[in-house]
């Protein structure tokens, strides 16, 4: 987490991103702070609505799903990291800043947030600490959902095993879905607070 020597390697990164122009200051940056609080809100509503069709059996039913299992908590996941991703991006460019990268964004993005919120005593370091939390949660996720895939489409021999332990990873993702959409409410409703006295 944040501990001295990170935070030494964060105050380092952003000297030479900002040297290297991947971090900028403009005041036409601040018109992109209601864009991204537009995406980061987009993308809660859909972790909602995904939370809720996962968990619903009325709600599948209206859907005429497939298959009567349709759950979708790795993107309950992904979309609540979004959310926060897009909330950062809406705090940076309240300041005037942008994050311009095509690689590395997202830990570029989390070094800004954190050299520019947290070190100036605008963001609690629990939520620069979920934020991260968030995105390595749903980076690890989608690396073990596609190996779960990978393993019943290639070995049929172990497909009951493959499943059992699959349900036992639903339920984890389950809870972990709850979880981050729960951080990135409450890091979206933070964020607009901050934003305000911006």
């Amino acid at each position: 987490m944040l501990d001295d020597k990170k935070l030494e390697e964060i105050k380092k990164s952003i000297a030479r991103l900002r040297n290297e122009g991947e971090i900028t200051k403009d005041e036409k940056n601040k018109k992109l702070a209601d864009f991204y609080v537009e995406n980061a809100l987009a993308s809660l509503n859909t972790a909602k609505i995904l939370s809720k069709v996962s968990s619903d059996s009325i709600v599948k039913k209206q859907f005429e799903f497939v298959s009567d299992d349709f759950e979708s908590y790795l993107w309950i996941i992904n979309t609540s990291y979004y959310s926060m991703f897009y909330m950062a991006g809406a705090l940076l460019a309240k300041l005037g800043l942008k994050v311009k990268s095509e690689i590395g964004i997202h830990k570029k993005t989390f070094f800004a947030l954190v050299y520019y919120f947290y070190l100036s005593g605008k963001l609690a370091k629990q939520y620069i600490e979920e934020f991260e939390e968030a995105q390595e949660e749903s980076q690890e996720l989608l690396g073990t959902e596609k190996a779960k895939e990978l393993m019943i489409k290639y070995d049929f021999e172990m497909d009951k095993r493959a499943k059992f332990t699959y349900n036992i990873g639903e339920k984890a993702k389950e809870s972990k879905a709850k979880t981050s959409l729960n951080r990135a409410v409450e890091f979206y409703n933070e964020c607009l607070k901050i934003m305000d006295k911006l």
